[in-house]
């Protein structure tokens, strides 16, 4: 059974998305308004994020490898949660965007990627992959207004090309996805932070995945039926 064919509740989500898009304000959102355990990403545990912001050639590599590594229990955590859990960001990504994007700059040399990318191919294989990927896109303006207004003193030197980069490998990524559903949000068209319609439309959308639901093949049923039947 492929995942697109996958029939049941969603138990595990995960958001993905470039910096700035929005992923711990609607991880936090969708926390405050279901019975889900969120797991942030590790920013503020990674002990080279600072360093790798003021000098990336040096750090790159041990940056990259603390957050495969730490992404990686994350994972873990949510396959074995007891009830619905909700990732911010996925191994995924990390690899297959933030790490690519700096091998393709030249900042992680040959030789690096290609350890951290045999490293990251051993510990994928071990994973359940998350049953909803919630994909979160997002206009550079808006992105350069949500970096600017959250203040974080590492990511206000990072350069419109650099988001630009990731933004384009983000959706190159998302276009070969195939481990679970997806879901797409626009995040600069949507506002589930102070909009009340924009909230009530999200939040239906996840009751329906959360229910049982699936957009590809579940069997549409009347209003007051079990979804999964």
């Amino acid at each position: 059974m492929s995942p697109m064919e996958r029939i049941g509740p969603a138990r595990t989500l995960a958001v993905s998305g470039n910096i700035g898009t929005g992923k711990s304000t609607l991880t936090a959102f969708l926390t405050k308004h279901f019975s889900i355990v969120p797991l942030f990403e590790p920013n503020d545990e990674n002990p080279y994020l600072a360093d790798f912001y003021a000098d990336m050639r040096r750090w790159a590599f041990h940056s990259q490898v603390f957050f495969l590594i730490r992404k990686f229990h994350l994972h873990q955590d949510m396959a074995r949660a007891p009830g619905p859990v909700i990732l911010d960001r996925t191994i995924y990504e990390d690899a297959e965007v933030f790490a690519a994007n700096l091998a393709r700059m030249g900042i992680l040399s040959d030789r690096e990627y290609r350890t951290y990318w045999s490293l990251y191919e051993t510990l994928v294989d071990l994973l359940r992959p998350p049953d909803l990927l919630i994909y979160l896109r997002c206009s550079l303006g808006a992105i350069r207004r949500r970096i600017a207004l959250r203040g974080r003193p590492e990511e206000q030197g990072v350069s419109d090309d650099y988001l630009k980069r990731l933004n384009r490998l983000y959706d190159r990524w998302f276009s070969r996805y195939d481990r679970s559903p997806t879901l797409v949000l626009r995040t600069d068209r949507i506002d589930y932070v102070s909009d009340l319609v924009d909230q009530v439309d999200l939040i239906k959308t996840i009751e329906r995945w959360m229910g049982g639901r699936d957009r590809a093949s579940a069997n549409p049923h009347r209003e007051g039926e079990s979804p999964c039947g």
